[in-house]
């Protein structure tokens, strides 16, 4: 099979949402160290490698929306796509605790062919997707692990991250707030956005509305979670936009 580093789901969904996955996939092509980093498979298996869960809730999602998804289809590890390309933190040579053996002695021009091969092409795919219409709304899916190593366990359920534009945000996570069940965080375990990220650069800088959501990865670690978080946001986000009438 011919590898892609991206994947759209639902290309010709109608809705105005478009719903986003940085950190969808653990892979690691071919190319970049014949397809290994050099760290364990636990380690390519949890959050520094990808957004646990956020995939499946990604597709769910889009999918009751009727909207398009596009995922990622390398590790962060690789390098991060939600990161611009002249952050110092795009190609991790350290992450959490573990060394990344593929990326130890990565120069500039490895970065470059990395952003060549991967990055890029999925920033040009996702711009096409979020230029479709002129009133896309973008939903961008991220997770978190509960605990850094040797940090204090996080306690939300699921964040909203903002900065730069909260007219979606704030009144979807006073939405959110309304179950007693959540601890919602705001701009939390992380703050608000990076410039040259994701967010920034298709919708923050493109004035399209928008919003960032964290969920806490042990909450989306089965199909079924992830299914039910999906069922619990649509219909929020929907009504979260009616209200706000962007």
């Amino acid at each position: 099979m011919t590898y892609l580093p991206f994947h759209v789901h639902g290309p010709d969904r109608p809705s105005r949402w478009l719903i986003t996955c940085d950190h969808a996939a653990n892979t690691v092509p071919s190319c970049v160290g014949g397809g290994d980093l050099g760290i364990a498979p636990e380690d390519m298996n949890r959050h520094i490698a990808y957004d646990v869960g956020a995939a499946g809730v990604s597709i769910h999602l889009a999918e009751l929306l009727d909207a398009p998804a596009i995922l990622s289809n390398f590790s962060r590890l690789v390098i991060d796509p939600n990161r611009g390309e002249d952050d110092p933190t795009l190609l991790m040579k350290l992450y959490d605790g573990t060394v990344i053996p593929a990326n130890r002695h990565a120069d500039a021009s490895e970065k470059a062919r990395r952003l060549d091969a991967f990055h890029r092409p999925y920033h040009n795919a996702l711009a096409d997707m979020a230029a479709r219409q002129d009133n896309t709304v973008i939903v961008a899916m991220h997770s978190y692990t509960p605990q850094l190593n040797g940090r204090d366990p996080r306690p939300w359920h699921v964040a909203v991250l903002h900065e730069k534009d909260s007219r979606l945000a704030t009144p979807l996570i006073a939405k959110l707030a309304e179950d007693p069940d959540l601890c919602v965080g705001e701009n939390e375990p992380y703050g608000g956005h990076l410039d040259g990220d994701s967010i920034d650069r298709h919708a923050v800088m493109q004035k399209r509305p928008n919003v960032l959501i964290e969920i806490r990865n042990d909450l989306i670690e089965t199909e079924e979670q992830q299914r039910a978080w999906a069922e619990r946001l649509a219909p929020i986000l929907m009504e979260t936009l009616a209200e706000t009438g962007l």
